[in-house]
């Protein structure tokens, strides 16, 4: 008997052990919570990888704005829609009649809302066409960007946001400026000359089209940078305003109002520049390829894989909004907006999630009106770990601490320290007044954990606490 009370009593002790630090543990994440976040406007849900189970929550059902960690569902949806291997194409047609080099007919560019289309490639188009025994163009050049339908711009775009690159319209034909693949953008640079006289602007790729309002002005070394370049609201028109000091360089990625229109503005630049010529009389229009035209060129971007790492990295709003519709087209027949998030919609359920706690209006989690819970994204980072594309999602996450742009992304800079560094891939999200985290940690004790931090209508910055919190998880379990 008395066996029995001692080892029952030691089975006791040992429970107490466990479960009073746990408790303990709680106690003060949950002061720290409060202290640096507040009680209200925040949902906090840490899920174990070993069992799925959720270790530690705080207003865990409860929906907040995601912003950016939105862009979770919208990759594993896309690498279980698309595959990971899919590539995005651009195909160029022509008719009419070839005769002593010259094209007696007009040349089509079906757009597939390929992210990764640069001027470049335009080089090779050109070639191609020399290939076909042509040097000149006597009709026009249009484009078919009939695979996507509905509004460019995604619900919940600010007016005052518009013209920026993480807000930029999203096309069947499009481009990108560099190798960040920020589609539907063009990269304005400015450069100080003396003091008094204008700055020098350029853009990259080249566009014409485009009309540059320079009110700029380049003052002494001694006075403020003041500079600003933006698009004029709803036109084509960039405006260069404030001061810059000699020797100082502006940089600013600029949203395209027609990413279409603007595109075939480049490629037929960059033609020209290749040695193919255009009849004074050649457009630029939008028109579907005839089904008498004849296929001349196709371009395939690189695979779906590949481009995850510049979307989730990045947090690259662009091709979000492209996956969207791509998905919508894939299973739908339908390049839409509605359509492709359906396509997320019935894919969550699919991996076991509960849709009904997820709302949202686009991929990207510009809009305010998105809402999701703390535990259903931990459930979402569990869930993908038994998926084909698992490697693929993870390897595309941002790194804590690791410098390089396309490694540590947008946590390059957060959780640095030799103790933290490589120990957090996670997504980060911003949009006005909401701060967001949600990834994967790795704990002081080797194991792994889900966790996600949302926090939303916020007066300060809560990148710092959100990073302390995150911290604490790391050191207590």
């Amino acid at each position: 008997m008395r066996k029995k009370i001692v080892g029952g009593f030691i089975l006791f002790l040992l429970a107490s052990n466990i479960l009073f630090p746990m408790t303990m543990y709680a106690t003060t994440i949950n002061e720290a919570i409060t202290n640096q976040l507040g009680s209200t406007n925040i949902s906090v849900s840490v899920r174990a990888i070993d069992t799925g189970q959720v270790v530690f929550e705080s207003n865990g059902d409860i929906g907040i704005k995601p912003a950016s960690t939105l862009k979770l569902l919208t990759a594993v949806s896309s690498l279980h829609v698309l595959g990971e291997e899919y590539r995005f194409t651009t195909q160029i047609y022509y008719d009419g009649e070839i005769k002593n080099q010259v094209l007696n007919g007009n040349i089509y560019v079906k757009g597939g809302g390929d992210p990764t289309l640069q001027a470049e490639n335009f080089q090779t188009l050109g070639n191609a066409l020399k290939r076909h025994g042509i040097t000149s163009i006597s009709g026009n050049l249009y484009g078919d960007d009939s695979m996507f339908i509905g509004p460019q711009l995604t619900p919940g775009i600010a007016k005052h946001d518009e013209s920026y690159y993480y807000a930029a319209r999203t096309s069947a034909i499009t481009m990108s400026p560099d190798d960040d693949y920020d589609s539907g953008t063009v990269l304005v640079q400015v450069n100080a000359t003396s003091v008094g006289k204008t700055p020098i602007v350029q853009i990259e790729p080249n566009l014409s089209g485009m009309v540059i309002l320079n009110k700029a002005l380049t003052v002494s070394k001694s006075e403020k940078d003041t500079l600003e370049i933006s698009r004029e609201y709803n036109t084509n028109q960039i405006v260069i305003s404030g001061q810059i000091p000699v020797g100082n360089t502006s940089k600013e990625w600029i949203s395209l109002q027609d990413p279409t229109v603007n595109t075939l503005y480049a490629m037929k630049n960059v033609l020209k520049e290749t040695g193919i010529s255009f009849s004074t009389t050649s457009k630029i229009e939008r028109k579907v390829v005839p089904t008498n035209a004849t296929l001349l060129y196709t371009k395939k971007s690189i695979p779906l894989k590949k481009i995850m790492v510049p979307f989730l990295k990045l947090s690259n709003n662009n091709i979000a909004d492209i996956l969207v519709k791509t998905m919508g087209k894939e299973n739908f027949g339908v390049g839409s907006l509605e359509h492709g998030l359906q396509v997320m919609n019935d894919y969550g359920r699919k991996l076991g999630l509960q849709m009904n706690e997820w709302d949202f209006e686009d991929g990207s989690g510009m809009s305010h009106n998105n809402k999701v819970t703390a535990n259903q994204l931990t459930n979402l980072l569990y869930n993908v770990r038994n998926e084909p594309y698992y490697s693929v999602f993870y390897n595309s996450l941002p790194i804590g601490g690791q410098p390089d742009r396309l490694v540590g992304g947008s946590l390059r800079e957060r959780f640095s320290t030799p103790n933290l560094m490589n120990k957090v891939v996670a997504k980060t999200g911003y949009i006005s007044g909401v701060y967001t985290l949600s990834g994967y940690f790795t704990a002081k004790s080797g194991k792994e954990y889900a966790f996600t931090i949302l926090t939303q209508n916020q007066k300060t910055i809560k990148l710092s606490s959100i990073d302390e919190l995150v911290k604490m998880f790391i050191d207590q379990y």
